[in-house]
């Protein structure tokens, strides 16, 4: 009797055993959460969009390079976008240029242009702002740093509507184009002309023929100079000088005798 209660235990645990239910793991229990589907979800639909894209190329080959030329173009753009440093660094560069020259030999516009940018920067009144793409160098009525109430109310702040006529320079493509275009012929003082002609005022490129003329010649002048030729023409004068003399002296000793 005793060995049929072991044996019944036996058959009765080992049926419990296996229609208990098996223990999931903890990897099995995510990917069954709605967090895990949702992820699920989420890359199954980039998988799909990745897969419309390489699809729609490969039919449209020409629109697909528009759209990368595009975004290319706008990630150089964003990439060489140039900040505050840059123009400060930009703006000292440009004044030591002209430091270096003397005030009669400045350009007056550049000169100006430089110098307001200066003291609005000694100021504090310069302001940058990044659009993305481009920056804004702008001016501003007063020091961020003051504390004013006029200064600091905001709403005494200048309108946007009003930056279009405070903007000083626009940063594209890691240059200040209104900088730049400023400092041309900053060596060149044009009132020093103003009071010739007009046809002397305005210069015009040397033609091709000029150009090859001016080149011969500064060609020619590092050449040795011969002297040979000037000296048979020296030799030669001295010679009928000598025959002139003594024809002359022959004439004299006949008419003496």
């Amino acid at each position: 009797m005793a060995s049929l209660r072991v044996v019944r235990r036996m058959f009765c645990v080992a049926a419990e055993t296996a229609a208990a239910p098996v223990t999931s793991s903890r990897w099995q229990r995510l990917k069954n959460s709605k967090a895990g589907a949702w992820c699920r979800g989420l890359v199954s639909d980039y998988k799909e969009a990745c897969r419309e894209v390489v699809v729609g190329s490969w039919e449209r080959p020409l629109k697909a390079s528009v759209y990368a030329t595009l975004l290319g173009g706008a990630w150089a753009c964003f990439y060489t976008q140039p900040d505050r440093s840059s123009f400060d660094t930009a703006l000292l560069e440009v004044s030591n240029h002209l430091g270096l020259l003397s005030p009669w030999i400045r350009n007056g516009t550049s000169d100006g242009h430089v110098q307001s940018l200066v003291k609005l920067r000694n100021e504090g009144r310069l302001r940058h702002a990044s659009l993305g793409l481009l920056s804004l160098v702008y001016r501003a009525d007063y020091d961020a740093d003051a504390t004013l109430y006029e200064a600091q109310c905001s709403n005494l702040l200048v309108p946007w509507r009003e930056l279009p006529q405070r903007v000083l320079d626009v940063g594209f493509i890691g240059r200040w184009w209104l900088l730049d275009s400023k400092m041309k012929n900053f060596d060149v003082n044009e009132d020093e002309f103003k009071n010739l002609p007009a046809h002397m005022q305005a210069t015009s490129p040397p033609s091709v023929q000029e150009v090859e003329r001016n080149e011969r010649l500064h060609k020619e002048s590092w050449l040795a100079l011969t002297v040979e030729e000037e000296e048979k023409e020296v030799d030669r004068k001295e010679e009928s000088v000598s025959e002139e003399s003594q024809s002359q002296a022959r004439k004299e000793e006949r008419t003496q005798a």
